[in-house]
C-alpha cells in the first residue's frame, strides 16, 4: 500500500533554533515528558522509523521554529527536500494576528514547496471556557483580517486546536468558503470518557458540515498509556463515519507521536482498523487524498 505520510516534522538542533526543543524549562506538553526528542530528526531517521512501509511522500509541518524568523524553516525544509527528497511539501510557519503577517503569506505563496500555512488560535483548557472572539482566537477580528490573505496566496490553513473550539472554525469554514482548512490530529480528542467522546464527536459532526474542512487521522495517543487499536478504533472509525474517507488523511506526526508508539504500530494499526473497508477508500485514506487535498505533483513522490 503507497502512502503519503500528511503530517511529519524535521529539525536540526545544531543548526537552527526550534524553542520548545532547545529552551528549558520544557513547555507544557500533551504526551508529558518529551526530552527524548530533543534530538535532530532528519529523513534518513525517519526512513529508519518508516521501515518497511511504501511512504512515497511526506507532508512537513511547521515545527514551531523561531518565530522571529518564519521564512527560515522554508528556506531550510526547501533544501533538505532537494538533497534526500523529504518531504515532498511542507505547511510553513504564520502568523495571522502579527504586523508582517502579510509580507510572510506574500513569502510562504512564492515558495514552490509551501502549500498552506499553521498558526495555532489561542484556545481555553475547557470547553465552559470558551469566550467567542477573545484575542487570538478564530473569532479576533485581528486574526480572521490575516486568515482573509490565505486564499490570495493561494494557502490552505492547518488548524490545530481542540475540539471545543471547531463551533468557532465552523464559522471561518461559512465566511472564507474559498480556503481549505485540514484539522490536525484529530480534533484531539485527549479526554476518554463518555461525555468528553460526546462532546468531540458532536464538535467534529459540526466542522464535517463545512465542504471545505478535511481532517489529518493523527496524534491520538494519550499520555501515559502505549497506542493500541482496541484504544484508537472508535476514534478512528467515528472520524471517518463523519467525514466520509473522501475527506480524511492518515498521519504519522513522527517523531512527536513516537512517545507513544513506533511508526510501525501506527501505521498496522491503521491498516488493522480500515481492514473491511474497500481498496479505493484505503488508498483515500493513506495517499490519494493527501495527494488531491495538498496538491502534491506525481514528480515530488519517491520513485
Amino acid at each position: 500500500m503507497k502512502i503519503i505520510d500528511a503530517h511529519q516534522h524535521f529539525w536540526n538542533l545544531d543548526q537552527n533554533y526550534v524553542p520548545w526543543l532547545k529552551d528549558e524549562p520544557p513547555v507544557p506538553f500533551r504526551y508529558g515528558d518529551y526530552a527524548s526528542l530533543k534530538r535532530n530528526y532528519l529523513p534518513p531517521d525517519y526512513r529508519e522509523d518508516s521501515g518497511d512501509f511504501e511512504v512515497v511522500g511526506t507532508v512537513f509541518v511547521e515545527t514551531e521554529w523561531d518565530p522571529k524568523d518564519p521564512g527560515g524553516e522554508v528556506t531550510w525544509v526547501e533544501k533538505l527536500a532537494k538533497s534526500e527528497g523529504l518531504p515532498s511539501v511542507m505547511v510553513a510557519q504564520a502568523w495571522l494576528d502579527r504586523a508582517d503577517a502579510q509580507s510572510v503569506l506574500a513569502f510562504h505563496g512564492e515558495s514552490p514547496i509551501v502549500r498552506g500555512i499553521r498558526h495555532k488560535p489561542r484556545a481555553v483548557p475547557k470547553p465552559d471556557l470558551v469566550v467567542a472572539g477573545a484575542p487570538g482566537t478564530m473569532g479576533d477580528p485581528n486574526w480572521r483580517r490575516g486568515y482573509a490573505m490565505l486564499a490570495p496566496n493561494g494557502l490552505s490553513f492547518d488548524l490545530q486546536t481542540p475540539w471545543w473550539h471547531l463551533a468557532e472554525a465552523r464559522h471561518l469554514a461559512d465566511d472564507f468558503g474559498g480556503t481549505q482548512i485540514i484539522l490536525n490530529h484529530t480534533g484531539l480528542p485527549a479526554d476518554r470518557s463518555k461525555g468528553g467522546l460526546d462532546g468531540w464527536r458532536g464538535a467534529m459532526r459540526l466542522l464535517a458540515g463545512a465542504a471545505n474542512v478535511a481532517v489529518k487521522i493523527s496524534g491520538i495517543g494519550q499520555a501515559g498509556k502505549p497506542w493500541s487499536v482496541d484504544a484508537n478504533r472508535a476514534i478512528v472509525r467515528d472520524t471517518i463515519e463523519i467525514f466520509g474517507a473522501e475527506r480524511c488523511m492518515f498521519a504519522s506526526n513522527f517523531p512527536v507521536d513516537s512517545l507513544v508508539a513506533s511508526f510501525g504500530t501506527i501505521y498496522s494499526g491503521f491498516a488493522e482498523i480500515t481492514s473491511d473497508l474497500s481498496s479505493a477508500e484505503r488508498d483515500a485514506l493513506f495517499f490519494a487524498n493527501a495527494m488531491r487535498i495538498y496538491r502534491i505533483p506525481p514528480q515530488a513522490l519517491l520513485k
